[in-house]
């Protein structure tokens, strides 16, 4: 029975891009902090719109709700493994690849930002898009997967092959 709840057709699909997208985010978070040392030399002006820098988050997307305290940190790590189980349950049903995709793009984003939050106490975010004066916030691999998971089941429920005929 549980195992209905947590597998299907798909699963296998969405579980290895959960996985390659764990290890790409927590290997570029690696490098970025210990390899390159981002910390010492930041920031970084790559391009006129975007630069390498090292910024603490510790809230979710934007900044928004920071948490100072252990509770705090706890409760967000909390909340990324239980979106995470949701998101797999949801794995187990759905009957497009492009779903599986888009589910394991945020279940691997999920966990590597779960992960930074529960090792280092923030997460760790390194890139800087900025043009014409407009900053847009400081991301990391995870975040891009998250973002991109989500337009994928954005497009899917519009133009996915799942609908009723």
């Amino acid at each position: 029975m549980l195992r209905s709840w947590f597998w299907g057709a798909h699963s296998p699909l969405g579980l290895i891009v959960a996985l390659i997208t764990l290890v790409a985010d927590q290997g570029n978070k690696v490098w970025m902090l210990y390899v390159y040392d981002i910390g010492t030399k930041e920031p970084v002006s790559l391009t006129p719109f975007f630069d390498l820098i090292l910024v603490w988050n510790k809230g979710i997307s934007y900044g928004m709700l920071q948490q100072e305290s252990v509770t705090g940190r706890i409760a967000l790590v909390a909340f990324a493994v239980i979106v995470s189980l949701f998101l797999i349950g949801w794995l187990a049903r759905v009957t497009t690849g492009l779903a599986a995709v888009s589910i394991g793009l945020i279940v691997g984003g999920a966990a590597g930002n779960a992960i930074d939050r529960a090792v280092y106490g923030a997460v760790a975010d390194f890139f800087s898009l900025h043009a014409f004066g407009f900053q847009w916030y400081i991301f990391n691999v995870a975040d891009v997967a998250i973002v991109a998971g989500v337009i994928g089941l954005l497009y899917d429920s519009l133009f996915g092959g799942h609908k009723k005929a």
